[in-house]
């Protein structure tokens, strides 16, 4: 049975010459910042930021899988869907390709937990970032 996803979100990221490793490839740990930026970026557009007061989204797992290798120079388009929100949690699934090319070089997955921040337990998902996932 497959998940149904919603996406959310397409982010266009520069590969920058230091996001490569000596193989001449971008490494793979950088692939985790492509995700991170375009998850960055959707929470922002609907208004939440990451501090140390109140309640905020924090990772609990994160995966990759490393299909192509990326290289510089070139832009990273990155597709970012989410699957059926939880009380507290909300699935995150990840399309990485070169921008004009339908390649697709890595797909990853991410749980993003909502807390709150002064007892670092998990917390319900605002009402607001719920109802802009209600398709799902």
């Amino acid at each position: 049975m497959e998940t149904k996803r919603k996406l959310i979100l397409t982010s266009h990221i520069p590969i920058r010459w230091g996001d490569m490793d000596a193989y001449g490839h971008v490494n793979n740990t950088v692939y985790f910042r492509y995700m991170e930026q375009a998850r960055c970026e959707w929470l922002e557009q609907l208004g939440y930021t990451v501090g140390p007061v109140g309640e905020g989204p924090v990772i609990v797992n994160a995966s990759c899988t490393f299909l192509l290798p990326l290289t510089y120079p070139g832009t990273v388009e990155v597709k970012l869907f989410a699957g059926h929100p939880g009380r507290s949690s909300i699935p995150t699934h990840y399309e990485l390709r070169l921008v004009g090319d339908d390649t697709l070089y890595a797909t990853g997955e991410s749980k993003v937990v909502w807390i709150d921040t002064g007892s670092g337990k998990s917390a319900p998902i605002p009402e607001s970032l719920r109802a802009s996932l209600q398709d799902l």
